[in-house]
Formats: C-alpha cells, structure tokens, sequence
C-alpha cells in the first residue's frame, strides 16, 4: 500500500510526514483565502516532499505564504531555506531561537547531559542559514492562520522553542517539548539546551483544551489527547 503524502487531522489541518511514516513531520494549515502556512521544514532533504504533500491537498508552493518553526534544530528547519526559496513566503521564529536561524548554527546542548559534549563534537548541527521576518513571543496569536495559530513558548530543547495551538480545530502541535514515539514521553536529552527546563515548561501543555495532539516526532494522538498529554506529565511529576 502506498504511503500517503499528508493525513488530515481536522478541516485545514495536514500533518506531511518528511522522514519515514511519521518520524519527522511538517504541518500544513490553510486558511479562509486558500493560502497555506506551513509548521517546520524538516531536514535539508524535506522540501520535496513537503510539495508532494501540498500537491496532494491541491496545493501549489505559490499557495504558501508564511513559515512558522518550532525551534532552530537540523530535522526542523534543515529544508527552511529552501522552502522559503520555492515558495517566496516568510519565516516566523521565536526571538530567542533567531540568531541560531540566521547564523546556521544549533543552539548549544544541555552541558550537564553526560555525553552532550561529546556529541556536539560530532555532530555539528548546522543547517542552511535563513532570515526571520517575523519573530515570536510568547502568546502571540497569529490570526491569519487558518482563524487563529497560537504561540506557546515553551523553552528547554532550545532556548526559543514553541508549541503551537490551532484554536478554530484544537489542534495542538508540541514541536520537541514532546515526542509520541512508542509512546508519550520527552526528548532526547542530547538534543536539549536545557532538560531540565523542557520538563517544567512541558506542563502547559495540561493546561490547555485540544482535541488533537500533534508531533513532530510520531503521529497524532487524536483518542482523549489531552488527557493522556496530562497523564504522562502528571506521572513524572510524582517521580
């Protein structure tokens, strides 16, 4: 059976799987006058199948106007420059996350993490290098997307990372501040500026109302989402 290039998770709503069936993914939200923006880019090798994925939803690259990343790691906005290439819309970045973006560099890891060090000698986390037009803070609502995309800062894997709520559909994104990987559970910590922080910051994600939780890593929960989001965090927090 083929692989579908997008699965749809509430009117307007496309999660496009860019590595695998849903090891990394990209969103693809359309609003009221056709034009799509799009959550994360993936790896360098992504933007094909992220306009595969707009293809198959009737999507030119044209149709894109607005690029909204969770944070500035490799495998999320590895594909930014040039999907901002192909289709001439601008990035959105959280302020904090921004030099990284236009310096093509990672944000440093956690140097408490045993290993992270070493792994940071190996592995270099640069990416093709991009400007930010539009740059984030926490709570902003950006109403033009699709009837309102919300911005929730939630620091830790790097210093600007965000969640994003789609409230018209309650659609939660979590970026990196959770991963859905044979089950709900956190990051990896040699990836993470600060893991300490990830895990307190991670607990807005209880707090807010969605009917669907979205990954950047994994597919979606859409059976009681936020209630199994609540039941992971609540569990550590008694450990």
């Amino acid at each position: 059976m083929a692989r579908s290039p997008v699965i749809a998770l509430a009117p307007g709503v496309w999660r496009i799987p860019t590595v695998g069936r849903a090891f990394i993914n990209s969103y693809a939200l359309e609003s009221d006058d056709g034009s799509v923006t799009l959550v994360d880019c993936g790896v360098k090798r992504a933007p094909a199948r992220i306009v595969r994925g707009l293809a198959a939803i009737g999507k030119r690259p044209a149709d894109v106007t607005r690029i909204v990343l969770t944070h500035a790691h490799p495998d999320h906005v590895g594909g930014a420059a040039e999907v901002a290439r192909r289709t001439g819309a601008t990035l959105a970045l959280h302020a904090a996350d921004v030099p990284y973006a236009e310096a093509g560099e990672s944000p440093p890891r956690d140097p408490t993490i045993r290993g992270a060090r070493l792994f940071t000698r190996l592995a270099s986390g640069r990416f093709p290098a991009f400007e930010v037009a539009q740059p984030l803070a926490d709570g902003d609502l950006l109403d033009d997307v699709g009837g309102g995309l919300r911005v929730l800062h939630t620091p830790g894997h790097s210093p600007g990372h965000v969640s994003l709520l789609h409230e018209p559909t309650r659609v939660l994104i979590t970026g990196d501040a959770l991963f859905n990987v044979s089950g709900v559970r956190w990051p990896v910590k040699l990836f993470c500026t600060d893991f300490e922080m990830t895990q307190l910051t991670a607990h807005v994600l209880g707090e807010l109302e969605y009917d669907v939780a979205a990954f950047t890593h994994g597919p979606e929960i859409t059976d009681r989402a936020r209630e199994r989001v609540r039941e992971f965090l609540t569990r550590l927090s008694r450990e």
